[in-house]
């Protein structure tokens, strides 16, 4: 039988069967009698995903649900956390790995981090922690990378901004939903920039009402409840409202990421709303392999970030391989959040950790330097 026939068949067998949401490493026989509403040792979190496991057993349902659920049947959701497993490294030996940790620092729209990933904006921190968002601000600060908070944060944007450092050193996006209140617009751009924000995010793959059925049995549905006009017009015209570059979040297409740079967007983050959205969108890696098997020139034509399902760094080393300039993490940070601002920083100080020795053991000794060739892209990574 032709591989063209026989692989839509064993994807989806592999799509309807047990779904783990996280891996099994161990943390249920060492952590497991752990007290519901009560939480281990930081020091026992070893990875992004323990942190989902903590804030499960902490959290109260309806707190977790709003965090984890996806839209219908959660097909997309799952997607973004098993697209990376499908695609192979191919590691290189006898590389001088020695220096990749002064490596990882990056820039996102001219601005300077410490390393290729941001907290991405979720809303509602407040349900794990009584600080909310402040603890963003403050880990994001000293361990210098970039927070962009959402604008249906539990903290107003006047609190997020109060959160910051006084010496003004720190760079915030702020990400936006939008409707055709023009005044209403242009009155928050305006504070968004008095507040010291560098750029606007919008997010563009909210033009209804999510699908998410498992929030809605507790409660905790989408935020959105009205269709909203989005267009490249009204685009047009947000970027005569604002002196910020106002980039665009929740691009899912090769199409629209050309339309993006006809229409003057400075960068575009591809992201499916981390699956909560619309059932059955392709995950962030998938949407930045079809870029780059449509034309790798397009992520040199315009800044290009990633943002879904990313746990590991190994997951950060195939968005950077293709050509994606910084990626987003938003569940990890949420769950991470119950630890307070300390566990922010562990889950920071984690991915870090995790992108330099996997990077080493693939013979990357810069990571500027990764390519296309440190992976197998061909079949999906089905067939090796």
């Amino acid at each position: 039988m032709r591989l063209s026939l026989i692989l839509p068949l064993i994807q989806a067998a592999v799509a309807t069967r047990p779904f783990l949401n996280e891996p099994d490493t161990g943390i249920e026989d060492v952590l497991g009698d752990t007290p519901a509403g009560s939480l281990p040792d930081l020091k026992q979190i070893v990875g992004l995903p323990d942190f989902d496991w903590a804030a499960r057993h902490y959290l109260n349902g309806s707190s977790y649900t709003y965090y984890r659920n996806g839209a219908a049947g959660e097909w997309s959701y799952r997607n973004n956390l098993e697209a990376y497993g499908r695609f192979r490294f191919r590691p290189r030996m006898m590389v001088d790995v020695t220096n990749i940790e002064s490596t990882l620092s990056t820039s996102i729209l001219g601005y300077n981090f410490s390393a290729p990933f941001y907290i991405s904006p979720c809303a509602r921190a407040g349900l794990a922690h009584s600080d909310a968002e402040k603890n963003f601000v403050k880990a994001a600060y000293e361990e210098d990378i970039l927070y962009i908070p959402s604008l249906y944060a539990s903290l107003s944007v006047d609190e997020i901004a109060a959160a910051k450092p006084t010496n003004g050193t720190q760079t915030i996006f702020q990400q936006v939903y939008l409707n055709s209140n023009d005044t209403a617009t242009k009155e928050l751009f305006d504070h968004a920039e008095q507040l010291g924000s560098k750029a606007i995010v919008f997010t563009v793959d909210s033009a209804a009402t999510g699908n998410r059925q498992r929030a809605s049995r507790y409660g905790v549905g989408s935020a959105n409840t009205d269709y909203t006009y989005i267009t490249w017009d009204y685009y047009k015209k947000l970027q005569s409202f604002t002196k910020l570059p106002v980039v665009l979040k929740g691009i899912q297409s090769v199409e629209d990421v050309k339309l993006a740079i006809e229409h003057g967007a400075p960068a575009v983050i591809l992201s499916n709303h981390g699956g909560r959205q619309l059932d059955s969108t392709p995950s962030p890696l998938e949407v930045a392999l079809e870029i780059y098997e449509e034309d790798p020139t397009i992520f040199q034509k315009i800044e290009i970030y990633a943002d879904g399902g990313i746990r590991y760094g190994a997951d950060v080393l195939k968005l950077l391989a293709l050509g994606v300039k910084a990626v987003g993490l938003g569940r990890p940070f949420m769950f991470a959040n119950v630890y307070g601002v300390d566990g922010v920083k562990h889950a920071i100080q984690l991915l870090k950790h995790e992108i330099a020795i996997d990077a080493a053991n693939l013979g990357v000794s810069d990571l500027k330097k990764i390519d296309t060739s440190y992976i197998k892209w061909t079949n999906n990574g089905w067939f090796s």
